[in-house]
């Protein structure tokens, strides 16, 4: 088990330290959880009033907020907290899996494949024809990598996840378990007969850029024609769905249960709120915020924040909310 005292924590954080400085922490709680031997974070002034009764021997509190002091405890005064916290998570984060050999001897890896140095490739994988993997890529078991994909370096694919024929993926990226990337776009139309449908052949692939973490259970499809495009340090929930031919710019956030319809594009910096749709060939421009559960049928402009179903401006919808409320009650 991990130990730290509160003066490497503090050195860690940086900030303004106050009361005891000699207490090990064993690692980070909930304040309402937490004992003699945690740390606790005090980012909102709700949670001011748990401190007292907290058993928490530290806190990480930010330092616009008023707090009562306890020489017996510690106290660290930052600018964030919640960033504070990202550190001390990070200095308290387990080692990963460990890799007895960095090929396991049940993966297959086709003779073509390009492996580069220290890559670890784990028992079940799948890796296949002119498959390019950068140096220190790592596959965990059950990982299937298809024909002339691209992993560049340090990219992490965690168990079961599958990344179809020709995706090239940028460096420092992360899939979380069962993520499905390249698969076909949902492309139908009615048949000539009038019975059935007709699939739409789907022989684009997917790009992703640097440093993108995709959670479980998330699917990337490929596109119809050209590329389905995720662009550097996207984050997206689990439980997403992009469709084909969707373009996300830089550092788009997508939360659980999610989804982009076909050709939606997006500009840098938006974010999409849980369980939001986005209607097919809608853009979103940079810096637009879409509430969570909301169904967006328009274009959105930059900066633009959107709620509700069908989507529209924000202070609009809790205008149209509040006097529903109204009605009720009369």
């Amino acid at each position: 088990m991990k130990k730290l005292n509160v003066q490497e924590l503090h050195k860690i954080v940086g900030g303004e330290l106050f009361g005891s400085i000699d207490t090990e922490i064993i690692g980070p709680e909930h304040i309402e959880k937490a004992e003699s031997h945690h740390v606790t974070f005090i980012g909102n002034r709700k949670y001011l009033k748990l401190w007292p009764e907290s058993k928490a021997g530290a806190a990480v509190v930010n330092s616009n907020l008023k707090i009562e002091e306890d020489p017996k405890r510690a106290i660290i005064k930052v600018s964030n907290a919640d960033l504070a916290m990202a550190k001390i998570l990070e200095a308290f984060t387990p080692s990963p899996p460990v890799f007895n050999s960095e090929i396991h001897s049940t993966a297959v890896v086709h003779e073509t494949a390009k492996v580069g140095a220290g890559c670890k490739i784990g028992a079940g994988s799948y890796v296949g024809k002119d498959v390019v993997l950068g140096d220190g890529v790592v596959l965990y078991p059950n990982v299937c990598v298809f024909d002339e994909t691209t992993i560049d370096m340090g990219t992490i694919v965690w168990s079961g996840t599958v990344i179809r024929e020709r995706t090239k993926i940028g460096m420092g990226c992360i899939f979380h378990t069962n993520v499905s990337i390249g698969a076909d776009g949902f492309g139908y139309r009615p048949a000539e007969d009038g019975r059935g449908l007709t699939k739409i052949p789907q022989i684009g692939n997917v790009i992703i850029g640097n440093g993108v973490e995709i959670g479980a259970n998330s699917c990337v499809d490929r596109g119809k024609f050209s590329s389905t495009i995720i662009g550097d340090g996207c984050k997206i929930d689990n439980l997403v769905q992009i469709a084909h031919n969707c373009v996300m710019g830089r550092a788009c956030i997508m939360a659980g249960h999610s989804g982009l319809a076909g050709s939606v594009t997006l500009g840098d910096g938006v974010i999409i709120g849980g369980s939001a749709s986005i209607k097919d060939h809608t853009i979103i421009e940079s810096g637009a915020v879409v509430g969570a559960g909301s169904g967006v049928m328009n274009d959105i402009p930059a900066g633009k924040t959107v709620l509700g179903y069908p989507a529209t401006d924000s202070r609009e919808m809790l205008k149209q909310w509040v006097a529903l409320r109204k009605l009720g009650k009369q």
